[in-house]
């Protein structure tokens, strides 16, 4: 979602650093480095999923780190100021048991052979020795020629029959290794076909139907999490005439007749001269890299952006709004850590179901391995992903002080195997709000520091926090599983308070720190903004409240509501929402809660109490950390959002009109933004490309000549309804092709970007990519994705529904909307523009979207469902 805002402010240089990347093999040189970092996270990766013994070796010079530590630290943490200041490698397990270990590894060798067994290869080695046993030999002489070169003194039994079995079975093994490598690359030569994708529902060819019998066929059987993963094709590279041919369709809409002749200029130009250089560059990139645009996306939007995290990249989630199981903050807390850590075991044994499109086609299971134990680390010129094999705590803020909560039983790294459950977990949580204890000097607004700039962190990091105590505690932070606010406000929807929404988004966004309030005219429940109501007095303070640089912050209001802030680097928001879904149905249908709202069972009153962290911070860090909160506050301060449930009708009424649900609703939203400004403008929707291996996402750019012909003409009011519904019926079709496209790497930006990136290592000048590259995306939207992981039945519980959740601003001047179609009868919106843009206004922007949702359902004479 919050993607949108880095490819708007997509400005950055690739600097040669004192080598000239005019030469090719400089470039060549790059291409091959990206492939080795690839390899070498594949080697990590293969270490962390089989696990490893635990141990702890200290090297010399040890005693002297230990000192610098400062006394009131634990063990454990100076374990680990250790393993990141001195680069020693602890060897801690990625497993807490010896038993959690074997599951791992047995997993992970199920994994590695899949579409093959241990069965299918007791099958073949049958299959060898009947076959012997008849006087057939199906090895054509194989298996005689490795019994002859078997050592002499082979194993404690030399006999001819054991010999001859040893051999019958090394011969098995390699057919069966071979068969296992042939159903691989056809299950990835079928994957590569994407036909069904473009067919209409109900007129399936016969060749799809062949085909998605034979994608059955090749992935039966119990795939694990990441089974599917060497099957699936590459991201391919499209050509540049049809990159460049999609992308002045795109835009001819929005430039008149001079400004177009102009670019097709542009374009013809790029496409003859600069674009074959740059285009063989990518095509070699394809082949050596597993994916040719994600490594580059990772790290030129995301890690190198320079402004802040907050409100810029980072997005929120909502939890259920429209049912409340119980109101004590620590028993809902300590339901959804044990939910979430629970899910985290899954995922490390891949216990996971891979996501399947239409039930058969496998989706890329990357992005989630990095979803636990991970934090983004400040750097001057680039952010570095830091993910830890295994962590066994959560850090936790609450009234301006940090602590370290433990997940499992004993005090440290080294002892316990089994997880708290979760009354054991709100007894901790439950110690934490009873702590009376006040912050440190500094402590209460350090958090603000990655909500800052990401520079200024950066060089408050180094300078203040890179030994002792204070080293100690951020590393606590850093290495936890995920951070926890225990916050002091209350928020929840109310349906007969649409202004609650707003409030509920604004405090996952960025915490409700911001002192503006919207006039009368945006949120009618507030007051105006000269007169703040006294009950919102206390939002004054409180970027301060989220560690932004973590991989999610779970937040939990006093009033036993939670919430989502992620940070977008490591994963998309879906990938979010599969662990969401399970917390929040595993919390529900599976742990519940007592009839005084507390978690089931006894407390074990003997846990050892959550331990605060410790902080010496200088004055100069304090000024530092002020400089970082005033930017972070003016930034909060200056973020409208508006947020809102469309009552009338969802996913089941627009169904009917027979189109797709996302189509009539981004249809919508280019008639809602042309009421709203008076003209069209470059749109984005996301979409994702995990049909292919380590696939993100892709561009859809939903302003197309069909979508503003249909809103020129309903703004016009002369056609006949006839005439729109034919027009609507253009659109919505162009859009659905459009979105196929970009599923199917036949996108236009990502190959753009990645066009551009090459030809800054090449110090070649593209004028049309240079413009391409800098054209603002003031209307910036995505869809966010519900029950995608079946936990529950959404018929049968039709109220156990989240609002989805949104993200900041996109261009300084334009819009920023989310939306989730909750199920069959209603649509959440989450729109954000700036206060300080005189051309957007959220809820003015929000109205016009329900009147352009009522005006097209109107053409088509569906009648609306009551409120």
């Amino acid at each position: 979602m919050a993607e949108a805002h880095q490819a708007v402010a997509f400005q950055f240089t690739v600097t040669p650093d004192g080598f000239d990347f005019r030469l090719s093999r400089e470039a060549l040189k790059h291409l091959y480095l990206t492939e080795i970092n690839a390899w070498k996270k594949r080697l990590i990766r293969i270490k962390v999923r089989t696990g490893g013994s635990p141990g702890l070796f200290l090297p010399a010079g040890a005693e002297q780190s230990l000192a610098e530590a400062g006394p009131g630290v634990s063990c454990c943490s100076i374990v680990e100021v250790l393993h990141l200041k001195l680069g020693w490698q602890f060897c801690w397990g990625t497993c807490s048991s010896s038993a959690e270990t074997r599951g791992v590894l047995k997993n992970g060798i199920l994994r590695g052979v899949y579409p093959g067994s241990p069965t299918s290869w007791l099958a073949v080695v049958m299959a060898t020795v009947g076959s012997s046993y008849c006087n057939l030999d199906i090895s054509n002489g194989l298996v005689c020629y490795i019994q002859k070169h078997l050592p002499e003194r082979f194993g404690p039994y030399q006999t001819p029959q054991t010999r001859a079995l040893v051999s019958m079975a090394i011969f098995s093994t390699g057919v069966w290794i071979v068969g296992i490598f042939f159903f691989r690359q056809t299950l990835k030569l079928l994957l590569s076909y994407h036909g069904w994708m473009f067919e209409a529902h109900g007129q399936t060819s016969r060749s799809t139907k062949v085909w998605a019998t034979c994608v059955r066929l090749l992935s039966s059987g119990r795939p694990m999490l990441y089974s599917f993963q060497t099957s699936l094709p590459k991201l391919p590279v499209p050509s540049v005439q049809a990159t460049i041919q999609r992308y002045l369709e795109s835009v001819r809409p929005l430039l008149d007749d001079e400004k177009y002749q102009r670019m097709e200029v542009l374009a013809k130009e790029f496409q003859d001269k600069t674009a074959p250089r740059l285009q063989k560059y990518l095509v070699f990139k394809s082949w050596w890299a597993t994916n040719y645009v994600s490594d580059w996306w990772e790290e030129y939007i995301y890690l190198r952006g320079r402004d802040p995290l907050m409100v810029n990249s980072n997005y929120y989630v909502m939890d259920f709004v429209l049912i409340k199981n119980t109101d004590v903050q620590a028993a809902r807390l300590g339901n959804i850590v044990h939910a979430m850590i629970t899910y985290r075991r899954k995922l490390d044994r891949e216990d996971i179901k891979p996501v399947m499109a239409l039930g058969i086609v496998p989706m890329c299971s990357n992005q989630m391995e990095r979803m636990f134990n991970t934090t983004r680390i400040p750097g001057k010129e680039t952010d570095v992903l830091q993910h830890f094999n295994e962590s066994r705590h959560v850090a936790v803020y609450h009234k301006g002080r940090f602590f370290k909560v433990w997940l499992y039983e004993g005090s440290n790294l080294l002892k316990g195997s089994n997880l708290l459950k979760p009354r054991d977990l709100e007894l901790q949580f439950q110690r934490i709000l009873d702590d009376p204890s006040p912050p440190q000097p500094g402590e209460e607004r350090l958090a603000a520091l990655t909500a800052g700039g990401r520079v200024e962190w950066a060089q408050a990091r180094k300078t203040f926090f890179s030994s002792g105590k204070n080293r100690a505690a951020l590393d606590a932070i850093e290495r936890a599983a995920f951070f926890v606010v225990l916050d002091e406000e209350s928020h929840s929807y109310d349906p007969e308070n649409e202004a609650s929404l707003s409030l509920y988004g604004k405090a996952l966004l960025h915490g409700n720190c911001y002192n503006r309030y919207s006039p009368a005219p945006l949120l009618p429940s507030l007051p105006p903004a000269s007169e703040p109501s006294p009950s919102l007095r206390h939002h004054y303070v409180c970027c301060s409240r989220r560690w932004f640089d973590k991989s999610f912050t779970l937040v939990a209001f006093k009033n036993g509501q939670l919430g989502l802030n992620t940070e977008h680097s490591w994963a998309d928001a879906p990938i979010m929402g599969h662990l969401w879904e399970f917390a929040l149905g595993t919390d529900i249908f599976h742990l519940g809660y007592t009839e005084t709202g507390h978690c089931v069972g006894k407390p074990n009153l003997t846990l050892t109490p959550p331990q605060r962290l410790q902080w010496d911070i200088p004055e100069r860090c304090q000024v530092a950390i002020e400089r970082s909160y005033q930017v972070a506050k003016a930034l909060a301060d200056d973020v409208e959002l508006y947020c809102f449930q469309f009552f009338p009708f969802g996913k089941g009424l627009i169904k009917k009109c027979r189109t797709s649900p996302d189509a009539f609703v981004q249809i919508a939203l280019q008639l809602a933004h042309f009421r709203d400004k008076g003209k069209f403008c470059l749109t984005y929707e996301a979409s994702m490309t995990r049909l292919f291996r380590e696939g993100r996402t892709e561009t859809v750019r939903s302003c197309t000549n069909e979508s503003t012909a249909f809103v020129k003409a309903m703004v016009q009011g002369s056609h006949t309804k006839a005439d729109l519904q034919s027009l609507f019926r253009k659109a919505s079709e162009k859009h659905q092709n459009m979105y196929r496209l970009a599923m199917t790497g036949a996108g236009i930006d990502r190959h753009l970007f990645c066009l551009y990136v090459v030809s800054k290592y090449l110090g070649v000048s593209s004028p049309f990519l240079a413009e391409v590259l800098s054209e603002p995306w003031r209307l910036s939207t995505s869809q966010t994705a519900q029950f995608q992981i079946g936990m529950f039945d959404a018929k049968k519980y039709p109220n156990h529904l989240g609002a989805g959740g949104g993200f900041g601003p996109v261009a300084d001047d334009g819009y920023g909307v989310s939306y989730m179609i909750a199920g069959e009868n209603t649509i959440f919106f989450h729109i954000s523009s700036k206060f300080s843009s005189s051309e957007t206004n959220a809820q003015r922007f929000g109205n016009h979207i329900r009147q352009a949702l009522l005006d097209i359902a109107d053409l088509f004479k569906v009648p609306k469902a009551d409120s």
